[in-house]
């Protein structure tokens, strides 16, 4: 009984410390983040159970509203309505908000994500160069149902003060979306409507909160 206690407190001063690297340094990979915890607690990952990829994401919920103060909530609703501007931009690709944008996570250290679709993969190629919008390509990984993966490229670019990634899907996996790496449902995505519902929605709780 002992041990197990010992376990749990372990896992969740891991957790708690992986958060706070995530935090402070803009990490954006669990795994780093838990290597470092466990390196700065001299824990061997090898033979320690380590904290689940949501226990950090709980542990950095609520390390962000016990430092962030309200620097945070309003990086995120700038960066929410920054990400509605480019998704009405983008509408023809049909784009989603994916990532720490919409989980309410996002800070400085953060892009924000969007899913687009086309039929064919040039197109959003030659719609941001039309825009004069200069972009890098990168890859991107992610984890499909039944344990596939599978490769997709990801387009990076600065509108304003904001970093921006949209990782381009085929049309027709816009129904499907890939699994998250914080729980292994597929990811939320949101639509640029439900992101307006969401902002209308955090405007309407600020007023009542300040009343």
């Amino acid at each position: 009984m002992a041990s197990a206690r010992k376990q749990a407190a372990q896992r969740q001063h891991m957790a708690q410390l992986a958060a706070r690297l995530m935090a402070e340094q803009g990490i954006r990979d669990f795994r780093i983040a838990k290597q470092k915890a466990a390196q700065h607690l001299g824990i061997d990952v090898r033979n320690s159970i380590l904290p689940k990829n949501s226990e950090i994401e709980t542990a950095l919920a609520e390390h962000q509203r016990l430092f962030a103060g309200a620097e945070q909530p309003a990086q995120l609703q700038a960066m929410r309505e920054a990400a509605l501007k480019a998704m009405t931009l983008f509408a023809d690709f049909k784009p989603r908000l994916v990532g720490d944008v919409l989980s309410g996570l996002a800070d400085s250290h953060s892009d924000i994500q969007l899913h687009v679709f086309a039929e064919h993969s040039e197109s959003f190629d030659f719609f941001l160069q039309s825009q004069g919008i200069p972009f890098e390509i990168v890859e991107r990984r992610y984890k499909l149902a039944r344990d596939r993966y599978r490769f997709y490229p990801a387009f990076r670019f600065v509108a304003g003060e904001h970093r921006f990634e949209a990782t381009l899907f085929a049309a027709t996996e816009i129904r499907e979306a890939p699994r998250s790496l914080v729980d292994g449902q597929p990811m939320a995505r949101a639509s640029a409507s439900q992101l307006e519902r969401l902002l209308a929605d955090e405007s309407l709780r600020a007023r009542l909160a300040g009343l």
